[in-house]
C-alpha cells in the first residue's frame, strides 16, 4: 500500500463517526498534490442530498480529529463536498449502489465498435461488468474501463 493510499484509509476511518452523526456516509477520500499543494478530499452524500451546512460540520469536526491524530506530515487542505452529477464509480460500493441504474463508459479500445456506452449495470465482478443496452447485455472488460461514472440525464 501507497503512502497515499494509507493516508486515504487512516483519514477515511477517522471520518466514519463524524458523517454518522450527521447522517451522512463516505463517497470518496483523496490525498492528491496538484501544483505545490496537497489536498485531502471528502466526498460526502446522504438520502436527499449534502447541503453546504452539512459538508461544513463536518470539515469542522473532522480538522479537529485530524490535528489531535496528527497522521499527515504535509501541510494540506482540507475540503469536503458533495461527489455532484455524475460521480465516478471507483470503489466496489460504488458499483453496489448503481446495480440497475444507468451508468456512462468510456472504454481504451472499442466494443462493438464503440468507446463510449450508456446503459445499465447489471453486474459486475473483479474482472469484467455487465451492461444492459437496448435489452442486450455487454460484458466489458474492467481492465479496458477508461472512465465510468452514474449516468445524468440532461432531459428536462
Amino acid at each position: 500500500m501507497s503512502r497515499r493510499e494509507e493516508i486515504e484509509k487512516k483519514a477515511e476511518a477517522l471520518v466514519l463517526p463524524v458523517l454518522g452523526e450527521n447522517g451522512a456516509r463516505i463517497v470518496d477520500t483523496e490525498y492528491v498534490k496538484e501544483g505545490s499543494d496537497w489536498y485531502l478530499r471528502y466526498y460526502i452524500d446522504r438520502d436527499g442530498g449534502v447541503d453546504i451546512v452539512t459538508c461544513e460540520k463536518v470539515s469542522r469536526a473532522v480538522s479537529v480529529l485530524l490535528d489531535e491524530a496528527d497522521l499527515i506530515p504535509d501541510a494540506y487542505i482540507l475540503e469536503v463536498s458533495s461527489p455532484g452529477l455524475g460521480r465516478l464509480l471507483k470503489k466496489e460500493r460504488d458499483y453496489d449502489r448503481n446495480l440497475g441504474k444507468d451508468v456512462d463508459v468510456r472504454l481504451y479500445k472499442a466494443v462493438d465498435g464503440v468507446k463510449e456506452l450508456t446503459g445499465t449495470l447489471a453486474g459486475y465482478t473483479k474482472d469484467a461488468l455487465t451492461l444492459v443496452r437496448d435489452g442486450a447485455g455487454t460484458e466489458i472488460d474492467r481492465k479496458n474501463i477508461s472512465r465510468i461514472a452514474e449516468h445524468v440525464d440532461w432531459d428536462f
